[in-house]
């Protein structure tokens, strides 16, 4: 049995901000080389899925330059890793190195596998003299089986910072088609999971794979939000500006969490812990909905 050990991680400053994480195949050069110029929070190097297996190892040579590459803007740099022992470990060598913020972990069963990776990066970083823990986790969960096992996986090390249902594998494992009714049970599960662990929920309700239509993408994207979700994966650039407008608060928004922490301050001056804003009771939660709310938005606003 895995020990609950690892605190919770309560402060959503305490996790990176991704809107929008993109994929791009690490053994294709002029997807790396443009990758900076898309708008992305964070550049997925994809060893895993979109990688033939005979590119793999040239994608893994390459992969150094390439993490220098896509980050240049700024953004975050992850690596997607893949699931078999022989090319994870090859995999790890390559992708533990300066630059990187990230591994994704498909396919994700157990919390006993999320911690013999995160062994193994500790290793690696130790030996390379990188900061011990800097790599983060994103754990995507593509089975029914790891559905019994997500707590455990939430909290298996303190370097998991996200997860994210992989809605193509999941659908294919069930025996089904990517649609909202087959995807929305398995979305909230782990919705639910990661917000209980302080992890970043990453997702929407449908399939990754459809990004011609737009505007049904767009109302997908804006549906998550609503359920909590914080942002996504994407496959194709044209998903990631919809990903990056969708999860961040409008300017209204900002405004109303502005009024409500401000009148928070006053009513706590005078002793009270709920009180009454635009004709509506406010109290802890809503409070806590308003600093969220704050937190998702540029630095500059974080001194609210």
């Amino acid at each position: 049995m895995i020990k609950d050990t690892f605190p919770a991680i309560e402060s959503p400053m305490s996790v990176p901000r991704w809107r929008s994480l993109l994929f791009v195949p690490a053994h294709v050069p002029r997807f790396v080389k443009t990758a900076h110029e898309r708008g992305a929070d964070g550049v997925i190097l994809d060893l895993e899925d979109s990688v033939p297996q005979d590119r793999k190892d040239q994608a893994r040579r390459q992969l150094r330059g390439s993490v220098a590459k896509v980050g240049r803007n700024g953004a975050s740099v992850l690596v997607r890793v893949n699931r078999g022992l022989r090319a994870l470990a090859a995999d790890l060598e390559a992708a533990v190195v300066a630059g990187v913020n990230a591994l994704v972990l498909p396919k994700v069963e157990s919390a006993e596998w999320v911690m013999e990776v995160a062994d193994a990066v500790t290793e690696l970083e130790h030996e390379r003299n990188l900061d011990a823990g800097s790599i983060r986790f994103v754990a995507q969960i593509e089975t029914p089986g790891a559905l019994t096992r997500l707590a455990a996986i939430a909290s298996a090390h303190p370097r998991m910072a996200a997860m994210a249902l992989g809605p193509e594998d999941f659908s294919a494992a069930a025996g089904g088609t990517p649609s909202p009714e087959l995807l929305l049970g398995p979305n909230l599960s782990v919705l639910f999971a990661a917000r209980a662990r302080g992890l970043l929920p990453l997702g929407f309700v449908g399939s990754i794979g459809q990004f011609s239509d737009t505007q049904k993408f767009r109302d997908v994207v804006i549906q998550a939000r609503r359920l909590g979700f914080v942002g996504a994966l994407a496959i194709h650039p044209t998903q990631v500006a919809i990903l990056n407008e969708a999860f961040s608060p409008s300017a209204e928004e900002f405004e109303w969490a502005r009024r409500v922490l401000a009148t928070e301050r006053d009513a706590a001056a005078e002793g009270r812990g709920a009180f009454a804003l635009d004709g509506k009771m406010v109290d802890a939660p809503v409070v806590r909905r308003a600093r969220e709310i704050i937190a998702m938005g540029p630095k500059a606003e974080l001194g609210v």
